[in-house]
């Protein structure tokens, strides 16, 4: 008898353990979330001031996007742009 008493105290304790350590990750990325809204907060506020100084936004944010990518992986990306642009036509030959 008093091993089952002793096994349902351990379980109640793993439980207890096992909720709060959910919890604690829910937290966690809940705090994370929050931070994550807060950046793109800010990077929508950096591209309103870019805009209100007469940048162009949308070519601002390929900038940002060109800038992350390797040298060899952009060149790719605009060989394969130029190729379609002209079997389209789009381009003067």
């Amino acid at each position: 008898m008093a091993n089952a008493a002793t096994a349902a105290v351990n379980d109640d304790r793993g439980r207890r353990f096992a909720k709060d350590q959910l919890k604690a990750f829910v937290e966690r990325v809940e705090r994370l979330e929050e931070k994550k809204k807060a950046i793109a907060d800010d990077i929508r506020d950096v591209y309103a001031e870019a805009k209100a100084n007469g940048f162009h936004v949308k070519a601002l944010r390929t900038v940002v996007r060109l800038r992350k990518q390797d040298i060899n992986e952009r060149k790719e990306e605009e060989a394969v742009l130029e190729t379609y642009l002209n079997a389209l036509g789009m381009l003067a030959p």
